[in-house]
């Protein structure tokens, strides 16, 4: 097979297949091979480099039409994007990494995740994000387009999200509330983004670090799980794993915590929290709270059976909402929230009873019965037919 310089094109060295239209890609740069959809090659050297004209458009269409297959960026090409990861550029900062906005060639705006790889866990939460990314695909989860190694640099790339994290909307936006229809939509996308990793994909998926932090949020408010760094894989017949305890203080599931065992039920928990976020307004931990009230999962214990069986719901909910909720939504989320934060993981519902196909919350049927009271199954869902 010859390119359209006439130069032999070594697929088996270069290239790797791709199932849709026969594009061909491992690297995508201009010193790689690529394949055009009419199936005319193109092939680039070091030294005689492809123009942009004909790399650029290739390359572009290969992100935006073929997003299954992540793409290998080399390293100058995303420092360029990024302004040479400059401080300007900073999209946020976690235990993991630095993020960065950048802009590729071709106009496609995307976020530049940097990894902190210190020793084996740096490299192995890269090869987990890299891996379980690249393998699932839904609505309610952030697109990987692709990922650098280079040398000791390791960086991750997914599509860029323009409107922050759910973190920011309910903690560090103080000109304007989050209003509760767009609370219940973030709310829902995201339950039904892990009903996928915990019951649609094979092995399943346990994400390990759910967060507000984590639910980046498209210009629509639609949610966006993101962060896989600390996934794990699980078959269907482990009940659990074993493992070094990892993740955000306030979010872990006490089990985990305590002895290391990581179930889907982890996720749950985690999950459990991120709502009572959303109900209350309040961080998981919040030091400046009087005491008895800096954990958040530990003060609206105290208030559950009260808010669910005499339905006083503005003991819970978010004071910035003025009371402008539906109460039967706010009853159904305070009743998830219990079920998913319940101490026992065999009392916590699965992701699937949460939010169901049809994008209903639910809790799972009389599961914080014996802690909150709470008796038949409640649904949350919006309202309408």
């Amino acid at each position: 097979m010859k390119g359209s310089r006439g130069v032999p094109l070594h697929g088996d060295e270069h290239c790797q297949s791709r199932d849709d239209s026969a594009k061909v890609v491992l690297r995508i740069d201009p010193t790689s091979s690529v394949v055009h959809n009419n199936g005319v090659f193109h092939y680039g050297t070091k030294n005689d480099p492809l123009p942009e004209d004909v790399f650029l458009p290739v390359r572009r269409a290969l992100i935006l039409e073929s997003p299954s297959s992540p793409l290998q960026f080399g390293f100058e090409e995303l420092a360029r994007a990024s302004n040479n990861f400059s401080n300007a550029n900073v999209l946020g900062e976690g235990g993991s990494g630095r993020v960065y906005k950048g802009i590729l060639p071709y106009g496609l705006c995307v976020a530049i995740k940097q990894l902190r790889v210190e020793g084996t866990q740096g490299e192995r939460e890269f090869r987990a994000e890299v891996e379980t990314v690249s393998r699932v695909h839904h609505r309610h989860l952030a697109s990987l387009v692709g990922y650098c190694i280079a040398g000791t640099q390791r960086l991750v790339v997914y599509e860029y999200v323009s409107n922050h994290t759910l973190e920011y909307h309910l903690h560090g936006r103080k000109e304007q509330t989050m209003d509760w229809p767009t609370r219940l939509k973030v709310a829902i996308g995201a339950a039904q983004a892990l009903a996928y990793l915990h019951e649609d994909c094979h092995p399943r998926i346990i994400h390990r670090d759910i967060k507000s932090s984590n639910i980046l949020l498209e210009d629509d408010f639609s949610a966006l799980v993101s962060d896989f760094g600390l996934a794990k894989l699980t078959s269907d017949s482990e009940t659990h794993i074993t493992t070094r305890v990892l993740g955000t203080f306030g979010y872990l599931a006490p089990e985990y915590a305590s002895t290391g065992k990581l179930t889907e039920k982890s996720d749950v928990y985690s999950f459990g929290v991120v709502l009572l976020e959303i109900i209350t307004g309040r961080k998981p931990i919040d030091s400046n709270k009087p005491f008895g009230q800096e954990s958040l999962v530990e003060w609206a214990r105290t208030l559950f059976h009260v808010v669910i069986n005499e339905e006083d719901l503005d003991l819970l909910a978010d004071p910035a909402l003025e009371g402008a909720y539906e109460p039967s939504e706010m009853l159904r989320m305070v009743t998830a929230a219990a079920a998913c934060v319940r101490h026992s993981c065999s009392k916590r519902p699965h992701m699937r009873k949460t939010a169901t196909s049809s994008g209903v919350i639910s809790s799972a049927e009389g599961s914080c019965k014996e802690e909150s009271g709470v008796g038949p199954h409640i649904a949350l869902r919006p309202n309408g037919p």
